[in-house]
């Protein structure tokens, strides 16, 4: 059975897909891979391509999906099935960049929790969530786990991150484009973008989640994943 790697968004760790980790390691070997040690995604892929199987299902979430769409790009082959949650294949917009900068200071200043908590846990989660604030403990968990060098680290891969359109459009595999109905990091119709641009593709768009359905919608993430593989 085909193996799956999970790559991880920004500042998460294996915990961002623990649901679905716990229902797929039954039948198939399942793997996550840090994205922790490279300032851009040219080298996270390598990375990632360096200690992964020779062939596999990738599933990558929000920075773990970009991570992907690169790793497509570098070892085309390699990859049976991708899926894409919660994430944007073109490069960063200028406003965005500019935004980064006052982030990367704060966090070696030592503020690396006032970054996460005032300016990006409030894009996360789905206002009416009901379990939005053991979630987002989980999330300040994770960033306060991998620390300021890593979120600068990250910062800096996503800034300069190289736009996946020709990616998506030359890869032939399985796809699956997930997203949380109330993303607004990544809306809705982004998603739709890539799955017009993957040939042989599956749009699923899960209601009551946001940027985060892996943790907030977990039976629906978890069973639209399951589909993607089995198909």
């Amino acid at each position: 059975m085909t193996p799956l790697v999970f790559l991880p968004g920004m500042m998460c760790d294996e915990r961002l897909f623990a649901p679905q980790i716990a229902a797929f390691k039954v039948e198939r070997c399942v793997e996550v891979r840090p994205l922790t040690a490279s300032d851009s995604v040219e080298a996270l892929a390598q990375d990632v391509l360096a200690a992964a199987p020779s062939c596999f299902a990738l599933a990558g979430l929000s920075m773990g999906a970009i991570v992907a769409m690169e790793i497509v790009r570098q070892a085309p082959g390699r990859v049976a099935k991708l899926a894409l949650m919660d994430t944007n294949p073109l490069a960063e917009a200028p406003e965005r960049q500019r935004a980064r900068t006052p982030q990367i200071e704060k966090a070696r200043a030592g503020q690396l929790m006032e970054v996460i908590r005032d300016e990006m846990k409030p894009n996360y989660l789905f206002a009416d969530g009901p379990n939005n604030a053991q979630i987002m403990d989980l999330c300040m968990d994770m960033a306060v786990a991998l620390g300021p060098e890593v979120f600068i680290r990250q910062s800096i891969a996503l800034r300069d991150r190289p736009d996946q359109s020709k990616t998506l459009r030359s890869y032939k595999g399985r796809a699956l484009v997930l997203c949380g109905a109330e993303d607004t990091l990544c809306p809705v119709s982004r998603h739709h973008m890539m799955h017009e641009m993957l040939s042989n593709s599956v749009l699923q768009v899960i209601e009551g989640a946001a940027h985060m359905p892996t943790l907030e919608q977990p039976k629906e993430t978890t069973a639209a994943l399951a589909r993607w593989l089995e198909e």
